[in-house]
């Protein structure tokens, strides 16, 4: 996470928000961070409930289908990393009518009920393009209905002081009777972070070694810096096991990390493999959440396939820090 300064620390301490397909609380984190506080959470995943029990002392509600937008707390913000469903019917127009059996209906079934200030959304960078572009239109259409001028912009979390190349679309909505009709997102920073910034100690990663005879490396690894001696803000890729599939590619420790997954197969499975110290291993569940944004206090599933899911599946906290930084700009969140 982002250090905050003591200015903006408590600058949301008036505003609510509520935490809609919740997973382990990235949004959660992002807002607390600023002084907001969450009014109502909902999260299926039996699993990503209890980690959030052991951070937040609350179990998030389950199906939000299930639930009905009056039985919701009223709110000033509402957060959604919602799951990416394809929409049988986009591209026809119908608007509103479009999202009727897909998850985003749930967010503009209460959207339309509680007309909060703003809505948040994040999803994966193809649903930008999804169904040739329909998809987000629809999305788009059906806000604009509901009472929303909308703003998107697919962002990687590598230019933003996290060292993991991860683009993720980030979608806000501000109600029509704030007047922001485009929304400026937050410019590129200048923070030079490695993988190797994040990583632990050898001596508590070395259950994760992988000792392979099918390693095949590049014979000269050079890793380029530019003028002012940093590296490339990406993945630098220096080697194979077996046929180099998914899961398979090896990277370097001066580099950026691969975009961590909740699934996938192959022996880097879920974080990618990386030369670090001469030696070839996975990350730890712990420089996973260093990843995404989660402070070192958070705590993990003890289920090791259960942490990398729910990090592979969640959102990085530092750009969600930054894009909320920009609300204050605009005078949106006062």
């Amino acid at each position: 996470m982002i250090p905050i300064q003591k200015d903006l620390a408590t600058k949301l301490k008036n505003k609510t928000f509520i935490d809609l397909f919740a997973g382990i609380g990235g949004f959660r984190l992002a807002f607390e961070s600023f002084g907001a506080s969450c009014v109502y959470s909902s999260e299926w995943d039996k699993s990503a409930q209890i980690v959030y029990k052991m951070n937040f002392g609350e179990i998030p509600d389950g199906d939000i289908t299930k639930v009905s937008a009056n039985e919701i707390p009223k709110h000033n913000i509402l957060c959604a990393g919602f799951p990416c469903q394809a929409f049988s019917i986009s591209g026809s127009q119908r608007g509103f009518e479009d999202t009727r059996g897909t998850l985003f209906f749930e967010i503009a079934r209460i959207a339309k009920l509680h007309q909060p200030e703003i809505l948040f959304l994040e999803n994966v960078k193809n649903l930008e393009k999804h169904d040739h572009g329909h998809t987000l239109e629809t999305i788009k259409k059906v806000l604009k209905e509901i009472g929303y001028d909308v703003s998107h912009k697919v962002l990687n979390a590598s230019y933003y002081g996290i060292p993991q190349k991860r683009e993720r679309i980030y979608i806000i909505g501000f109600h029509k009777r704030l007047g922001i009709k485009n929304f400026e997102f937050p410019p590129t920073q200048n923070i030079y972070m490695t993988l190797k910034d994040i990583l632990l100690s050898d001596e508590k990663t070395e259950k994760l070694i992988i000792k392979r005879k099918d390693v095949t490396m590049k014979k000269h690894i050079k890793v380029e810096i530019d003028m002012f001696g940093h590296y490339p803000l990406k993945p630098i890729r220096v080697g194979v096991v077996n046929k180099g599939g998914q899961g398979e590619r090896i990277y370097h420790e001066c580099g950026h990390a691969i975009t961590l997954s909740a699934y996938g197969g192959g022996v880097g499975a879920k974080t990618g493999l990386y030369l670090v110290n001469g030696k070839i291993r996975k990350l730890a569940t712990r420089e996973c959440a260093r990843l995404m944004g989660f402070p070192d206090s958070f705590k993990i599933a003890s289920s090791e396939s259960q942490a990398y899911k729910q990090f592979g599946n969640s959102v990085v906290v530092n750009v969600l820090q930054l894009i909320i930084i920009e609300f204050f700009k605009k005078g949106v969140l006062k």
